[in-house]
């Protein structure tokens, strides 16, 4: 059976964005307007976002372009764009770079709360895919007697032998010590 893709046409596209600029800005709380962009997108494109605003915000601060790229660790494209965007309207990028450069203690101290992104667990929830060997691992140990976590141990003390260690040895170390405080 043959699949059809719909295409949205330009004008379509441009009210559904509308529209979503429109529900974000008339959220009053934060909270609220962090969980829509959450739900929306994902954990590179977030950064993406937040890397283009960094980026706007030094280039107006004046910052070089070796500066930039080593401290966010982006392409001189990337700042280009940026940089470009800013010459012909970046109107948007102007008022987001002056809005966070004021109210960066009140973002700083609800940031924690707020972000949604707490750390890897929170990551690891929400794609599991991505992380199965990792979940793998957990559960193994966490559903391990105390005679296989000993035989995991000596694996891992073996593999501490190794010149070069593995992300897998790294991961398993991890997990066997936190698993162990937590018994």
């Amino acid at each position: 059976m043959a699949r059809h893709h719909t295409k949205l046409s330009k004008k379509e596209v441009e009210r559904i964005f509308y529209q979503l600029c429109l529900t974000i800005s008339q959220t009053k709380n934060i909270s609220i307007a962090s969980k829509l962009l959450r739900d929306l997108l994902s954990y590179q494109e977030a950064e993406m976002l937040a890397k283009r605003l960094k980026i706007a915000e030094l280039v107006l601060e004046g910052e070089t372009y070796d500066y930039i790229r080593s401290f966010l660790k982006v392409s001189p494209g990337t700042i280009a764009r940026v940089q470009e965007w800013l010459k012909i309207s970046g109107d948007g990028y102007r008022w987001a770079a002056q809005k966070t450069k004021s109210d960066t203690k009140k973002l700083q101290r609800n940031l924690p709360a707020e972000s949604g992104y707490s750390g890897w667990s929170d990551i690891k929830r929400r794609y599991p895919i991505y992380f199965w060997p990792e979940l793998l691992l957990e559960e193994i140990v966490k559903s391990a007697n105390k005679r296989e976590k000993e035989r995991l141990r000596k694996v891992v003390c073996e593999m501490e032998k190794m010149k070069k260690k593995k992300p897998l040895f790294k991961r398993l170390q991890r997990i066997l010590r936190t698993r162990t405080r937590k018994n």
